[in-house]
């Protein structure tokens, strides 16, 4: 098999971690990849922890479990770092990409020793400025497209376009904001 390539998200029930790991997945596949995105679930709850999956790839994907050596992670609630072990199997060649107003090296010292690229974003500042409202998983969402360079990310822009149009349907005027989103959280993501 080709290079696979494997995400995990963190996030909390309703922060939208699960729907970013959808859009990604979607994304991918509109570009002629394979993919897998998909949540685990428990009893969860708004607020309690989640973790979403994806794998991408340029051949048909034989293995069908969760992921346990991730090439990157993204942490949609930095308050997750010291409840989940968040970078439990990571790659020290991929990254580990924060929703946080820290940078990359005030955050280093939490995550257990990890050696490998840290990435950091304001998903909250991006998405209240762009949006109107906390909704940190489009930033999110931007932030590993541009740090993982798994899809171009011209080509990402336009295909969430489209998707956008047809998700808010019945409201249009969302879809220029969530695009602002996109584009600015490739800007100011930092650790690149």
């Amino acid at each position: 098999m080709g290079k696979v390539v494997e995400i995990r998200w963190h996030g909390r029930g309703g922060q939208g971690a699960k729907t970013a790991s959808l859009l990604l997945a979607d994304a991918a596949f509109n570009t002629g990849k394979y993919i897998q995105g998909f949540p685990e679930y428990g009893p969860e709850r708004m607020g309690a922890p989640i973790t979403a999956y994806n794998r991408i790839s340029d051949e048909r994907l034989t293995i069908h479990s969760n992921i346990y050596e991730p090439e990157y992670v993204v942490v949609v609630d930095d308050t997750l770092i010291s409840a989940v072990d968040v970078t439990a199997g990571l790659k020290e060649d991929g990254a580990i990409i924060i929703n946080t107003t820290k940078s990359p090296e005030e955050v280093r010292p939490l995550l257990k020793g990890y050696k490998g690229k840290v990435c950091t974003i304001d998903a909250r500042t991006i998405s209240i400025d762009t949006l109107g409202k906390y909704f940190p998983n489009t930033p999110m969402l931007g932030a590993v497209v541009k740090v993982s360079k798994v899809i171009d990310e011209k080509v990402f822009l336009n295909d969430m376009v489209e998707s956008f149009k047809h998700k808010f349907a019945k409201k249009p005027e969302v879809v220029e904001g969530n695009i602002k989103a996109l584009e600015r959280s490739m800007t100011e993501v930092k650790g690149l």
